[in-house]
Order: C-alpha cells, then sequence, then structure tokens
C-alpha cells in the first residue's frame, strides 16, 4: 500500500518505536529510540509517553524498555492459528539441526495423536503420518503427556489402555510404567529405546501452554544405530522446542480437538496396535 492511499503516518512511526527494540537492542535511550526508529526525537518522545502509559513500555531513568505486555499484540494472530500451524516450523528447524525425524502429539485418550511431523527417513515397520495413534505406556511422547497428568487421571488411563508388550523391552506391568513415568516427569523429559519396535529410539519433551500446562509433546525419533549422532546435538532442540512452547501458548484452547486435529482420523497406524 501507498502512502496516499488512507496511510496513517502516526500509527506508522508508533510501530516502528516499538520495532527499535529487539534481543541485541533491550534497553534504549531516547535518542537510540528516535535513531533506530528514524523519527525526530520530539516525535520519538511522544510515542514513547504513549505507550508508557498504555503499558507497552516502562521507563527507568534515561532508559526505556518494552514491557511482557507487547506480546499481547502478537497474540490476536497466533490465537487463530491451530496448534499443528504454530509447531510445524519450530519442528522443522528442530529436524534440521540434529539430522533426524521430528514429530508433535497430543493425547487422545490412552493414546498419543500425531499433529505434526517432518520426517528424514522411514524409520519404522508402520507408515507415521499426521492422524497416526500409538499407545501412549510405549512412546517417548505418550510418556511425556502422561507425566502430566494427575496421579488419578494417570491410573485410570493406563486401566484403559491395559498395557501389553509390543516387543521384549515393552514395559507393560503397572508398577513399571508408574515408576518409569514418575521419573519422566521428575526429570522432565523421556528416552524409549526398542519399546514401540525393536530398533526405535526416541527422546521426548513437553510443549506448555501459555498456563504452563503441558499442551503437546515433541519428539526426536531414529534409529538404534544412529542415536549418539542425535543425543549429541540435542541441546540443539532446546531452542526449537522453547519457541514452540511460547507460541503454542498463545493458541487457541488446545482442549478443542477440532483446533488440535485430533478429528482426523483417515492417516491412524496400524500393525502395532492390533
Amino acid at each position: 500500500m501507498r502512502e496516499g492511499d488512507g496511510f496513517v503516518q502516526s500509527l506508522a512511526r508508533g510501530i516502528a518505536v516499538i520495532r527499535a527494540f529487539d534481543a541485541e537492542h533491550a534497553e534504549l535511550t531516547l535518542s537510540e529510540v528516535a535513531r533506530r526508529s528514524e523519527i525526530p526525537p520530539a516525535a520519538a518522545s511522544r510515542f514513547l509517553r504513549t505507550l508508557e502509559v498504555l503499558g507497552y513500555v516502562r521507563r527507568s531513568g534515561r532508559v526505556f524498555s518494552l514491557t511482557p505486555r507487547v506480546l499481547e499484540l502478537g497474540f490476536s494472530y497466533l490465537s487463530a492459528l491451530s496448534l499443528p500451524e504454530v509447531m510445524q516450523p519450530h519442528l522443522e528447524r528442530l529436524s534440521r539441526e540434529v539430522g533426524e525425524s521430528v514429530s508433535a502429539a497430543v493425547l487422545s485418550g490412552s493414546d498419543i495423536f500425531y499433529i505434526a511431523r517432518v520426517p528424514t527417513r522411514r524409520i519404522m515397520t508402520v507408515g507415521i503420518t499426521i492422524g497416526t495413534r500409538f499407545p501412549a505406556y510405549a512412546t517417548s511422547m505418550g510418556r511425556v503427556l502422561l507425566a502430566a497428568l494427575p496421579e488419578a487421571e494417570l491410573a485410570e488411563v493406563l486401566a484403559t489402555a491395559e498395557p501389553r508388550a509390543l516387543t521384549e523391552r515393552t514395559l507393560a506391568s503397572g508398577a513399571e510404567l508408574a515408576a518409569e513415568i514418575a521419573r519422566v516427569r521428575e526429570q522432565g523429559w523421556a528416552l524409549v529405546d526398542g519399546e514401540l519396535e525393536i530398533g526405535l529410539r526416541s527422546l521426548a519433551a513437553p510443549v506448555r501452554g501459555r498456563d504452563g500446562r503441558v499442551a503437546a509433546a515433541v519428539n526426536i525419533s531414529t534409529s538404534a544405530g544412529r542415536i549418539l549422532g542425535a543425543l549429541g546435538r540435542a541441546p540443539s532442540a532446546a531452542p526449537a522446542r522453547d519457541d514452540a512452547s511460547h507460541r503454542a501458548g498463545s493458541a487457541a484452547d488446545l482442549s478443542d480437538p477440532v483446533r488440535t486435529g485430533a478429528t482426523r482420523r483417515g492417516a491412524t497406524g496400524t500393525g502395532l496396535l492390533g
């Protein structure tokens, strides 16, 4: 849009003042704000004062900085996105960094339900797509999600699941699962080795919503022979996971199955659930 087509210069200047701040310039003086936003100091002063009154900027002596209230400006856009849409670009970034397949899932009854995925190679005899379901008790993402449940709800879900050995490595007894899920809850992540399918290893961590509750789980999965490489690069997963957590927190009601994609049944995994 050209400036003559209803362009409001004062609004553009106010936005420029906000955008003058970034990670490398979290605190700025008036002259620095004016220089970075390319507006006269007198105008910059008026905009800063207005933003301060509205609660978007705080002042400490001669230095200005943004307040967390600025995040509200982006929530309207993010709240219109579904959880899979919010997470997909972060999963793609994580997959590029670790060179392995990355997925996200939510809990649906006693199963996990895949809502986003970035595959790099086929790692299971069963194809995994959006909508695939696996028993939560035998997966890394499932254990992360189960660990976030209250004890009474966890016991009910495990009873409904009727755990059984899918491989010789699967933890299937109630006592073993309870102990492992308690360990996952304490350490904040889950590693599963060959319990869903022999030769498959995966590392999962939670993604939290704005209210701090676990909204989904994300994992890195690979074949057993490649796990050391994936884990060796695992620290680089933290920024992508944290970014996804912040953005997922602004998505709409995560309990709504339409928004999480939990009504998509067409690509449900089979074979291991049979």
